[in-house]
C-alpha cells in the first residue's frame, strides 16, 4: 500500500445542507426562468412606482368586487338569509371600505377608533356590529343610542351596558360573544363567554331576563386562515345547541347567528406547499358545511346567518411594489470573478456556508407584518432570462429579524429592480408601522384601469402632527 494512502472523508456538505441540495447541482433544477409581473390591471408596474414611488401598496378595486361577490353568491345560492359584514381590521381604508360599502356589506369593527370610522364611512347606527373584548364607557354610551348591534364580550361589559340602558322605554337588540371548541388548535379562549363549562348559557339568560335588553345574535370567532371547513359545521351546531336550549328553557328563539370570520385567502403559510388554490379549499366549502347544517331547520327556525370576512376578501386584492436597494453575498463574489462559468458559480452556491443571494430592499417588515406567517409570491418586474438561484429577501429595517422570504428562487437581480409582493391586502397596511421610516403611498386601480391616489405616502410633518414640545426644549 502506498505511503500517500489517506482514508476517505465525508465532505462538509453532506448533512449540513437541505435535503435537496444533490438535486440542486443541476444548473436548471429550477427551471430555466422565474415568471415576471409586468402589470397590474393594466398598469405596468414601472410606471406606478414611478409616478407614486416605492415602496408602494396597490390595490385591484376588480379583484375585491369579484372576490365580495363570489362570496356572497357561494352563500345566498345555499341559504338566502345570509347576511356579510366587513371587517374594518383587516383594511380600514376609506377606499376599500367605501368599495365593500356599496358592494352591500355591513360593518364590523372592535374598538371606538373603528366605530368612529365606521360612522365617518357612512355606515348608520344599525349598519354597525360591534365587537371586540374593549368598548369604552363613552363609544358604548354612543353605539346605544345610534342603535348599533353591541356583540357582550365579559361580564364586565355586560355590567355596564345594563347601567347604561337601565331607562331605555325600548329594549336594546345585543349579542353574545362564545367560544367555543371547533376541532381547531389553539382555540381562541380571548374572546367571549365560554360555552362547554355553562358561562355562555348563564350570560344569555340573564339578557333575556332583563326587559331593557333583547338578546338577538349568538357570536362565535373561531380562529384565522381556518383551513378546515368542517370547524365551521361543528360551530354551527354547537351555536344551534344553545339557541335551542334557550328557548325550551325561556321561550326565546334568538333571531341570527354569527359565525365570525377565518375564511382564508389564496395564500400560503411557511412551509406550506403550493399552488394556493389546490390547498386552501374553495369558499364553497365553507358555505356548504355551515349552510347544510341550517338548512336541516324547520323553515321557521332558520336563523339569519351572519358572516364577517376580511381576509378572504382583501388579502389578494393587495399587492406591495418594492425596489432592490442593494445585492449582497455571493452574488458579488461572482461579479467579481467573471471566468467562473455558470456550473462552477452553482457548486460555489452548493457548497458555501450560506448559499444565498442576499436582496435589500426598500420596504422591510414594518409595512409587511403578515411576513412571519405567509409566504408571499414574488415576482420581478422584467423577464430575466437566467436560472433562477436561491435568494433571500431582506427589508430595510436596522433589525436582524427584518426578512421578508428567507428562501425564494431568483433570477440574478440588480439595483433598481422592482418586484411584486402578493397577497399583502389584509392586515399589512391596518399594523403598519412608523418604525424609523415613512409609510408609503397606496394607490387603488380602478375598474376602469385608472389608477387613484387613496392615501398619501407620509412626510415629517405629518409623523410629528400630534407632538408637542415644551416651551423649555424648545431653543436650539
Amino acid at each position: 500500500m502506498t505511503q500517500n494512502y489517506s482514508q476517505p472523508i465525508i465532505s462538509d456538505e453532506l448533512g449540513s445542507n437541505r435535503p435537496n441540495a444533490a438535486a440542486e447541482r443541476n444548473y436548471f433544477a429550477r427551471g430555466v426562468q422565474t415568471p415576471a409581473l409586468f402589470e397590474i390591471d393594466g398598469n405596468p408596474i414601472p410606471a406606478l412606482v414611478a409616478e407614486f414611488g416605492s415602496p408602494l401598496f396597490v390595490f385591484s378595486e376588480h379583484a375585491l368586487r369579484h372576490k365580495a361577490r363570489h362570496a356572497r353568491e357561494a352563500f345566498k345560492q345555499r341559504y338566502p338569509r345570509t347576511s356579510f359584514a366587513w371587517s374594518l381590521k383587516t383594511n380600514p381604508l376609506k377606499g376599500i371600505c367605501q368599495i365593500l360599502r356599496q358592494e352591500g356589506w355591513l360593518a364590523e369593527v372592535v374598538s371606538d377608533f373603528e366605530y368612529e370610522k365606521a360612522r365617518d364611512l357612512g355606515f348608520a347606527g344599525p349598519e354597525i356590529l360591534f365587537n371586540g373584548p374593549y368598548k369604552p364607557r363613552a363609544i358604548l354610551e354612543r353605539a346605544i343610542e345610534e342603535g348599533a348591534l353591541l356583540h357582550v364580550d365579559n361580564w364586565d361589559e355586560l355590567n355596564l351596558i345594563e347601567k347604561l340602558v337601565e331607562k331605555r322605554r325600548q329594549p336594546l337588540d345585543v349579542g353574545i360573544r362564545v367560544w367555543l371548541d371547533a376541532g381547531i388548535r389553539p382555540v381562541w379562549s380571548k374572546f367571549g363567554f365560554a360555552l362547554a363549562n355553562g358561562e355562555a348559557e348563564r350570560a344569555a339568560e340573564r339578557i333575556v331576563r332583563n326587559p331593557a335588553l333583547r338578546l338577538h345574535t349568538l357570536h362565535t370567532h373561531i380562529g384565522t386562515y381556518i383551513l378546515e371547513p368542517a370547524a365551521y359545521r361543528t360551530a354551527t351546531q354547537k351555536l344551534l345547541a344553545l339557541r335551542d336550549a334557550l328557548e325550551r328553557k325561556h321561550g326565546h328563539l334568538i333571531d341570527c347567528l354569527d359565525l365570525g370570520g377565518g375564511f382564508p385567502s389564496n395564500s400560503l403559510l411557511h412551509g406550506m406547499t403550493g399552488p394556493a388554490e389546490q390547498v386552501v379549499p374553495p369558499i364553497e366549502a365553507y358555505a356548504d358545511a355551515i349552510t347544510e347544517v341550517l338548512n336541516r331547520l324547520p323553515e321557521k327556525k332558520r336563523p339569519l346567518l351572519r358572516l364577517e370576512t376580511g381576509r378572504h376578501l382583501v388579502d389578494e386584492a393587495g399587492y406591495l411594489l418594492t425596489s432592490v436597494v442593494a445585492v449582497k453575498g455571493v452574488h458579488r463574489s461572482r461579479a467579481e470573478q467573471d471566468s467562473l462559468s455558470a456550473r462552477d458559480y452553482k457548486e460555489q452556491l452548493i457548497a458555501g456556508e450560506d448559499s444565498k443571494v442576499n436582496y435589500i430592499l426598500d420596504a422591510g417588515i414594518n409595512l409587511l407584518y403578515t411576513a412571519a406567517w405567509y409566504r408571499f409570491e414574488v415576482r420581478p418586474s422584467r423577464l430575466i432570462d437566467k436560472p433562477p438561484m436561491p435568494s433571500r429577501l431582506y427589508g430595510s429595517l436596522c433589525m436582524a429579524i427584518d426578512v421578508i422570504r428567507d428562501y425564494v428562487d431568483l433570477p440574478p437581480l440588480e439595483v433598481g429592480d422592482v418586484l411584486s409582493l402578493h397577497p399583502v391586502g389584509a392586515y399589512n397596511l391596518s399594523q403598519s408601522m412608523q418604525f424609523i421610516a415613512y409609510r408609503p403611498a397606496v394607490v387603488l386601480i380602478g375598474e376602469d384601469g385608472t389608477a387613484h391616489l387613496i392615501r398619501l405616502a407620509e412626510t415629517l410633518e405629518e409623523v410629528q402632527r400630534l407632538e408637542r414640545l415644551p416651551d423649555h426644549l424648545a431653543e436650539r
